[in-house]
């Protein structure tokens, strides 16, 4: 930036210089012209300017004839600075590109790192899932030998693993191993003394190389192999979950046809609410269908490329931190001749495909969930509808009889209102003669209450006397009591009187005495002024008059003024009556107060226990004692 400035700079000085030389080329030619017709037109004020225009001629001595060469350096300099400056620049974004590089390949580090885990646990899972469903399968019968292949076929792979391992794994560790040993032994001798030796050692780990591409190659033709036989085998359609088992439920459940219902009408109802539930949920699912045969099962790439970015994208979660950004530069790497465009394209279309599965998904559990509760409901209402059919047969029975039964009672009522007619004569007679029975024993009854009466208001008229007599004992002691406590408190009044008057005339003592101190004090005063003027009068001098001397400050009263300045900044901003915080904080109390407050305790039982058995520093005067008790 600076260079491009010095660099423009230059050239507008140039372009100065060149443009002074065109007027003054300009100006010669006007000379040789006829002056006559050139007319300037100027103002009394420009008057100064014109004479020193015309003093110093057709030049400007503003500006000075350029240095072609010192510019010519300056700007090689400020060049050569740039491109130093753009190297710099240059390296420093190749370190930080460098740099951002290595952060990223450590991030996708670590999640590798806790992906590698992961699937290692799930591989172990899967064995052990494989090698305990093999030891559960037993034979059906005698002629039951495919579990026996099954587990020779175990062995067989089992040994077969082994020796490739013996054959490929082995071999590599075993150079590995060499090739650490041979480095150990070369970094203490020289290089050129076994170049022979190395050569061949390279040939050794080209050759070694070679042959395990070679069998790598096989292992991967295998692979394809077994997946093409698998697929073509149709196993894929027990692993993955399919709505083809809810599509075809498009019959009406045996149990609602085989089942006896009394009323047509509601039978055919229940039907047509299967058919209508059937349809609804078929024509939603053949939507969501459609919309998945639109793209095949690898959304336009090919199985590994799917499988890999399907991949991918399960390492990198939503808990690693800024995993989008890492998954995308991951599948960058792995696929660098796709466009980043058409990676999220894909990924745009997976979401869409595993969005809409997911919907199939829940469609086909809903519509299985709902045609259950409709069979249950409709069982029910089948089962209500027996049992409310079977209610109105026995209803219409049971009236029948009931009407039987009103005809066999009607003449037993008869017969029993005779019977009852007679029998309320005789109940009739009976009563009169026990009402008479009654009124006299009623009679005998009160009289005997009468007597009773009269004992018990004796009995209460003597018991109000006796508290009477106990409410009259309990007033005198109340009375007595009163008068003593009315005599004590007298007697402390007293008391409190007399120790305010002794207070007071304490008070007015004090106060004598500081007056007769205060008058003392300035008797002394005046005669120290009276003996000082006698000694100023005796010691008199006379000397030269010198006033700044005497409008100048002396030592003493300097240092005194000093002191007094300390003393007041030293002194308190105004008297204290009461207690100090010293005073305060020296008191136990406070401290075992503050302690309890900091543990948080100053509210429990134990604190108030505590500071009730702890005494003041210093024991209170006994003339602040109270001998009322409350």
């Amino acid at each position: 930036m600076v260079t491009s400035f010095v660099c423009a700079r230059t050239l507008s000085d140039v372009l100065t210089t060149k443009g002074s030389l065109a007027l003054t080329n300009c100006s010669e030619i006007m000379i040789g012209r006829d002056l006559l017709k050139f007319n300037t037109n100027c103002r009394p004020e420009f008057a100064g300017k014109l004479a020193l225009r015309l003093k110093n001629g057709l030049h400007s001595a503003n500006y000075k004839p350029a240095e072609f060469k010192s510019l010519q350096d300056i700007l090689d300099a400020k060049r050569l600075e740039s491109c130093q400056t753009g190297q710099k620049v240059q390296k420093i974004c190749c370190s930080a590109k460098a740099t951002k590089e290595s952060s990223i390949l450590r991030q996708h580090r670590q999640v590798w790192s806790r992906e590698c885990p992961r699937l290692q646990k799930a591989e172990n899972k899967a064995e052990n899932d494989i090698v305990d469903f093999v030891e559960q399968l037993r034979p059906t019968d005698k002629t039951d030998t495919a579990i026996f292949s099954l587990h020779d076929y175990g062995l067989i792979l089992e040994k077969e693993r082994e020796a490739f391992r013996m054959a490929t794994v082995l071999p590599i560790y075993q150079l590995k191993d060499d090739l650490c040993f041979r480095l150990a032994e070369g970094q203490r001798k020289q290089l050129t003394a076994h170049r022979s030796n190395w050569e061949q050692i390279m040939q050794q780990i080209n050759y070694v190389k070679d042959q395990q591409d070679d069998i790598n190659a096989k292992l991967h033709m295998e692979c394809l192999a077994l997946e093409e036989e698998i697929t073509d085998l149709g196993l894929e359609k027990y692993f993955t979950s399919t709505p083809d088992s809810i599509l075809n439920k498009e019959h009406i459940p045996e149990e609602v046809l085989d089942s006896d219902c009394p009323y047509p009408e509601l039978k055919g109802s229940i039907i047509q609410a299967f058919h209508c539930l059937s349809e609804g949920y078929q024509s939603r699912i053949q939507t969501l269908q459609e919309q998945l045969q639109k793209t095949d099962r690898f959304c336009g790439w090919c199985a590994e490329d799917h499988q890999c970015f399907q991949f991918t994208f399960s390492q990198y979660t939503h808990d690693i931190p800024n995993y989008r950004a890492l998954c995308m530069d991951m599948l960058q790497r792995l696929f660098p001749k796709r466009r980043r465009q058409e990676l999220m394209e894909h990924e745009r279309l997976w979401d869409w495909q595993r969005f809409t599965q997911a919907q199939l998904r829940v469609l086909t559990e809903q519509w299985q969930r709902d045609q259950e509760e409709l069979l249950a409901r409709a069982l029910v209402t089948l089962q209500e509808a027996r049992h409310a059919h079977q209610d109105k047969m026995e209803l219409h029975r049971e009236r029948q009889h009931q009407q039987d039964i009103c005809s066999h009672l009607k003449e037993k009522l008869q017969q029993w209102q005779a019977q009852q007619e007679e029998m309320a004569k005789l109940e009739a007679v009976i009563a009169a003669r026990k009402q008479e029975e009654e009124e006299a024993r009623l009679k005998r009854v009160q009289a005997k209450e009468q007597v009773i009466r009269a004992q018990q208001k004796e009995e209460v008229r003597q018991f109000h006397l006796e508290q009477k007599k106990r409410m009259e004992v309990v007033e005198q002691r109340d009375q007595e009591r009163l008068a003593n406590l009315r005599r004590v408190m007298e007697e402390q009044a007293r008391l409190d009187k007399e120790r305010v008057q002794f207070r007071a005339d304490m008070l007015q003592q004090r106060r004598e005495e500081r007056k007769a101190l205060e008058l003392e004090r300035q008797r002394e005063e005046e005669e120290k002024q009276n003996r000082l003027e006698v000694l100023r009068n005796q010691i008199g001098v006379v000397g030269e008059a010198d006033p700044d001397r005497v409008m100048a400050d002396t030592e003493a009263w300097r240092s005194r003024h000093w002191n007094i300045k300390e003393a007041e900044l030293q002194r308190p901003l105004y008297r204290i009556n009461t207690y100090t915080d010293a005073q305060i904080v020296s008191d136990p109390r406070a401290r075992v107060e503050q302690a309890l407050r900091e543990a948080g305790l100053h509210q429990s039982h134990y604190a108030k226990e505590v500071l009730s058995v702890l005494k003041p520093h210093k024991p209170p005067r006994r003339d602040t004692k109270s001998l009322l008790k409350f």
